[in-house]
């Protein structure tokens, strides 16, 4: 199945509805880029030159699909990786061939998340966990491990949710160690859902694109800068290519 890909400032992103991603993921790395991601798109070039190489970059953000509905072309639907998970794991409830790894979440948390998946599912889809520690992507040694874990359990599935940009970074320099992963997904706070230590804004929020602002009510200080500051720029950004003149920084 060919699908379009819609151009949001210098990202192309998979026009697809949660269905069709379902039917079709069978390989490849997803990220979920929302409009935090979009921002950070803006300067990090070594962000950006992963996404160009990630086959499924999926609208993540309600509020980035409302939007979108400006644009010539809209995008069909937002799937929030925190949405999406949960629907692929019941999808593949009886494909004994599924076979799931979580890495992210504090300490023991990925455990928590696999013992309420794997009682959800009814099986042991989710075949292995972990949660690294605070800057596990700079020690050698704790990576060798992770990757060891990985390949020992069998997973062809594995979902890193340990924030941006550090999970697509991760994922691009370990997983040609890993080749029988065949779906790598890079899910943010997924694992801390599934947990259950943090919960989602209720379906009210989510149907009002207010989610962000649920999330914000929560953590006030960690997030005041991000939404309030830094990704307020998304609006400039945008307001350019509506007008056609944004022009991509790294080209």
């Amino acid at each position: 199945m060919q699908l379009e890909k819609i151009k949001i400032l210098n990202t192309e992103v998979v026009a697809v509805t949660q269905q069709e991603l379902l039917r079709e993921l069978h390989h490849g790395v997803v990220v979920t880029p929302n409009i935090d991601h979009l921002v950070q798109l803006q300067t990090n070039r070594e962000l950006y030159e992963l996404y160009r190489r990630t086959e499924w970059v999926i609208c993540d953000s309600r509020l980035l699909y409302l939007f979108a509905k400006l644009l010539p072309t809209p995008l069909p639907q937002a799937i929030p990786g925190s949405s999406f998970f949960p629907a692929f794991y019941m999808h593949h409830k009886d494909d004994e061939n599924c076979r799931i790894f979580l890495l992210g979440g504090m300490d023991g948390v990925a455990q928590r998340a696999m013992e309420n998946i794997n009682r959800k599912v009814g099986r042991q889809i989710v075949v292995g966990a972990c949660s690294p520690s605070y800057g596990f992507d700079e020690k050698p040694e704790e990576n060798e491990e992770i990757v060891r874990m990985i390949n020992a359990s069998g997973a062809n599935v594995v979902p890193v949710c340990v924030g941006c940009p550090k999970q697509e970074k991760w994922i691009y320099a370990h997983k040609e160690q890993m080749p029988g992963v065949k779906i790598w997904m890079a899910l943010g706070a997924t694992i801390d859902f599934e947990a259950g230590n943090v919960k989602r804004a209720p379906k009210i929020w989510q149907k009002m694109y207010l989610e962000w602002f649920y999330r914000f009510c929560k953590e006030p200080k960690r997030l005041f800068k991000r939404y309030f500051v830094d990704d307020m720029k998304f609006f400039w950004y945008f307001g350019k290519q509506l007008l056609g003149v944004y022009r991509n920084p790294f080209e």
